[in-house]
C-alpha cells in the first residue's frame, strides 16, 4: 500500500492486539489510521481459520458508512483467504443466503441487522457465532449512552452465550472521554482488564474563523450568507454541515443558483437520511472523484467517518449542541499531508453566535462531553425481552430473569422493577404464559409489535412519505397534512412540484420545477452540557475579544454583554429579569438542570411557562423568585415531588416507554430528566440577582 511507516496510533495497538488477550480501546483523531490499527493485527491472527469460520463482527452505526469501508476492508484482505460480508436492510437476500451457508471471515453489520439476525435465524445462531474471536465497533462514542448503545451491548452479551469462547471488543473512536464508562460498558465484569490507547492529536494547524450574518426580520437567511460560502468554496472542496434537513435542502439551492450565475453548473450537493441511498451514494462517489472544487452540504449524515476524500475546509451553520460533534466535523478536513484542519464557523442569530463561541472555546481547551450511561433501561428490557422469547421460543420466568440479570448492560436494572414489567406485558398480552410448560412465549400483542419492519430498531423514525419522480425514488419527506398536490419543494438539491399524494401507500410523486421550498422535518435539539452553558455565561460577562470573528459578531456581542456590563454582573450570579407580568431567569447551565430547576420552581407553586433550547426559564407573574430558591436550597427533594409539576410533552418519551406500566414510565422519566443533586450544586453555587425593567 505504499506506507512509509505505521502513525502513531497503529504503532501503539498493533503490539496489544497481537501478544495480549485484552479488550482494547483506541481513541486517535479522524483520519489516524484506526481502523487499519485494529484489522491488521486482527487479519494477522484469524488468517489461517477465516475462509470456513466467522472471526470478526465489525459492528457500524451506519449502512453507508459499512458500504464505504466495504472496499477497504477488502483492499486490507485482498491476499488472504477471508471473506468480507456485508449485512444490512439493503443488502439482497442471494448475498445473506450466501453468508448463512458458509459463515466466514469478517461480517461488517449494524446493531438493527444483528437483531435480525437473532429474530429470523434462530436456528442459525449458533452457527453463525460459535468461532467469532473479535467485535469491532467502529465509533463507538455514538453508542454509548444511548438507547441504540444499550441495545447493541445487549445483542453483543447475547452472542456470548453461541461463542465457543469470549469475543475481544475493540471499539474505535475519534471523540471520547470518561474511559472508566466506557471500559464497563465494554467489560462491566472486569473493566481493568481493558486497555486503554490513545494517540496525541494530530499536529496539524488549526485554522478557524467565526462570522456572524444575522437573519432577517423573516428569520430568512441572508443572501451575503450564500455569497460568502460561495466565495470560500469556490476554488476548494467543502463539507459544509446544517443543523437539520431543511437548511441543507434550502442552502445547497441558493449555492447552487450562485454557481450557475458563474457558468459552473452544479457544484453543491445535498447529503441527509431523508435523501434516497442511491443519490447519497451518487453524491459521495462525485464528491470523492471529481477533480473541480465541489461540495456536499450535509447533516450528521457525514459526521462519521464516510470517506469523500480530501476536505479543504468545513463549513458549520450555527453552533452544534456538543463539542464532540464540533470536533468531530473538523477533523474531516486537512487529511492530506501538509494541510492544515480548516473551520469556518457561521452564526446567524444572537443565542447561536455566543453558543458557537463557547463551543468553539472549549474545542480550543481540548475539553469534550464526558461519556454518559443511558440511566435506567427498562424500555430496552421490553424490546429485549420480546426478542429473547422469540429466539429462545418460549423460556421459563426463572431463566428469563437470570438472562436479564446476566446481560451485560440490562443487569443494572432492580429485580421489583424487571418483575413489574414482565407482570405488565402478561396482563397486556405482549407476553403469554403456556400453563403446561410453564413458559412464556410472545403474546398476540407483542406478536404485533414484533412483526412490524420497525422492531429492529430501538429509536424513533417518523412516520414518512417516499417521494418518486416517475420510477425513480428522490428520498422521503415527513408525513404531514401540509403536502399536498400543486406545492412546490427542494428535496436533494432540486426543486419538485407535487403531482400527487397517495396516503393509503404513503408515496408522494413530484415533477421538476423552477422554484420550491425546503420541506418541514421532524427534528429536535439537543441537550447542552453544563460546561457549555457556563462558558457561555463567562463570554456574555467577560469583555475579552475574539481575533476570529468578523466584525459583525463582535458588534452583536458586544451588544449582547452590555445589559450584564451595566449591572456589572459575576460568575457566581445569574440575573432575572422582572417585566410587569412577566419574569425571565437565565440559568446559563446544562439543559438538565435547568429543566429540574423549572419543575422545582413550579412545585413552589411558581408559574413556569416555558423553558428554552438555552435555558432561560420564563415565568407569569412575578414571585419573589429569591425567597423560593432559598426554600428549593433547604428542601429535602426526592424525584417524585417534581412528577406532578411535569406537563405530559415534558415526560421522557422513547419507543418503548409507551408500553411501560406509568410506576415505570415515571422512573425512567426521573432517571433520564431530572438531576436534583447537580441542580442543587448549581444552585448552591450560584446567586440570582432581580433586575427590574418596570
Amino acid at each position: 500500500m505504499k506506507w512509509d511507516s505505521f502513525t502513531q496510533i497503529q504503532d501503539k495497538t498493533i503490539p496489544i492486539i497481537l501478544n495480549t488477550n485484552k479488550d482494547v480501546v483506541i481513541s486517535s483523531g479522524t483520519a489516524s489510521g484506526k481502523t487499519e490499527a485494529a484489522l491488521l493485527p486482527i487479519v494477522s491472527l484469524i488468517e489461517k481459520k477465516a475462509s470456513l469460520t466467522l472471526k470478526v463482527l465489525y459492528v457500524s452505526p451506519l449502512k453507508a458508512l459499512i458500504n464505504n469501508q466495504f472496499g477497504r476492508i477488502e483492499k486490507l484482505c485482498e491476499y488472504t483467504d477471508i471473506p468480507i460480508h456485508r449485512w444490512h436492510g439493503d443488502i439482497n437476500q442471494s448475498q445473506k443466503k450466501k453468508f448463512i451457508n458458509q459463515p466466514a471471515g469478517i461480517l461488517q453489520i449494524t446493531p438493527e441487522s444483528i437483531e435480525s439476525l437473532f429474530i429470523n435465524r434462530t436456528g442459525q445462531l449458533l452457527q453463525i457465532f460459535q468461532h467469532l474471536e473479535f467485535i469491532v465497533i467502529d465509533e463507538i462514542h455514538s453508542f454509548i449512552g444511548s438507547e441504540r448503545g444499550v441495545h447493541l451491548r445487549s445483542l453483543l452479551s447475547r452472542i456470548q452465550s453461541y461463542t465457543l469462547n469470549a469475543p475481544r471488543i475493540i471499539g474505535l473512536s475519534a471523540t471520547i472521554d470518561n474511559f472508566e464508562l466506557v471500559k464497563r460498558w465494554i467489560n462491566f465484569s472486569n473493566p481493568k482488564t481493558v486497555e486503554v490507547i490513545e494517540a496525541l492529536d494530530s499536529d496539524k494547524k488549526l485554522l478557524y474563523h467565526l462570522m456572524h450574518i444575522p437573519t432577517d426580520e423573516d428569520k430568512r437567511i441572508p443572501v451575503e450568507f450564500f455569497e460568502d460560502i460561495r466565495e470560500l468554496t469556490r476554488d476548494q472542496k467543502a463539507i459544509i454541515f446544517c443543523n437539520s434537513r431543511g437548511n441543507v435542502e434550502e442552502t445547497t439551492v441558493f449555492l447552487n443558483r450562485l454557481a450557475e450565475r458563474e457558468k459552473m453548473g452544479e457544484t453543491y450537493y445535498a447529503h441527509h437520511s431523508s435523501i434516497d441511498k442511491k443519490e447519497r451514494e451518487f453524491v459521495e462517489k462525485t464528491i470523492m472523484e471529481s477533480k473541480l472544487p465541489k461540495s456536499v452540504v450535509a447533516t450528521s449524515s457525514l459526521e462519521l467517518g464516510i470517506d469523500i476524500g480530501d476536505i479543504d475546509v468545513v463549513i458549520q451553520l450555527d453552533s452544534t449542541f456538543t463539542v464532540s460533534s464540533l470536533k468531530q466535523r473538523l477533523g474531516r478536513s486537512g487529511r492530506k499531508k501538509d494541510a492544515n484542519q480548516m473551520l469556518q464557523l457561521y452564526s446567524t442569530k444572537e443565542d447561536s453566535l455566543l453558543q458557537s463561541l463557547a463551543v468553539m472555546e472549549l474545542v480550543l481547551e481540548k475539553w469534550i462531553e464526558p461519556s454518559a450511561n443511558y440511566p435506567f433501561p427498562i424500555d430496552i428490557a421490553f424490546h429485549q425481552i420480546i426478542s429473547i422469547c422469540q429466539e429462545t421460543n418460549g423460556v421459563s420466568y426463572s431463566e428469563l430473569i437470570d438472562r436479564i440479570g446476566s446481560n451485560h448492560i440490562l443487569y443494572t436494572i432492580d429485580s421489583v422493577s424487571l418483575q413489574a414489567l414482565i407482570s405488565h406485558m402478561i396482563e397486556q398480552d405482549h407476553l403469554e404464559v403456556v400453563r403446561e410448560k410453564d413458559e412464556l412465549i410472545v403474546g398476540i400483542e407483542g406478536e404485533r409489535i414484533l412483526r412490524s419492519k420497525e422492531f429492529y430498531s430501538v429509536f424513533i423514525t417518523p412516520e414518512e412519505y417516499e417521494v418518486l419522480s416517475g420510477i425513480r425514488r428522490i428520498g422521503k419527506l415527513d408525513k404531514s397534512p401540509f403536502i399536498s398536490a400543486g406545492d412546490n419543494i427542494i428535496l436533494a438539491g432540486k426543486l419538485w412540484t407535487i403531482l400527487g399524494v397517495d396516503a393509503d401507500k404513503n408515496k408522494v410523486y413530484v415533477n421538476s420545477a423552477v422554484n420550491g421550498k425546503p420541506p418541514l422535518y421532524v427534528g429536535s435539539g439537543g441537550k447542552l452540557h453544563k460546561k457549555i452553558g457556563k462558558k457561555m455565561w463567562e463570554i456574555a460577562i467577560s469583555d475579552r475579544e475574539f481575533s476570529y470573528t468578523n466584525e459583525e459578531a463582535t458588534n452583536t456581542l458586544n451588544s449582547m454583554r452590555a445589559k450584564y456590563q451595566h449591572y456589572g454582573f459575576l460568575s457566581n450570579q445569574r440575573p432575572v429579569w422582572v417585566d410587569k407580568e412577566e419574569m425571565l431567569i437565565e440559568t446559563f447551565t446544562g439543559t438538565t438542570i435547568a429543566q429540574t430547576l423549572g419543575w422545582m420552581l413550579r412545585a413552589f407553586g411558581v408559574n413556569v411557562i416555558g423553558i428554552d433550547g438555552i435555558g432561560r426559564i420564563r415565568i407569569k407573574g412575578t414571585p419573589e423568585i429569591n425567597t423560593i430558591l432559598s426554600k428549593i436550597r433547604q428542601k429535602d427533594w426526592q424525584p417524585e415531588a417534581l412528577l406532578p409539576h411535569t406537563k405530559e410533552n415534558e415526560y421522557y418519551s422513547s419507543k418503548y416507554s409507551i408500553y411501560l406500566p406509568k410506576s415505570l414510565q415515571d422512573k425512567i422519566h426521573m432517571a433520564h430528566e431530572i438531576d436534583l443533586i447537580s441542580t442543587l450544586d448549581y444552585l448552591n453555587q450560584n446567586n440570582f440577582r432581580h433586575i427590574n425593567l418596570t
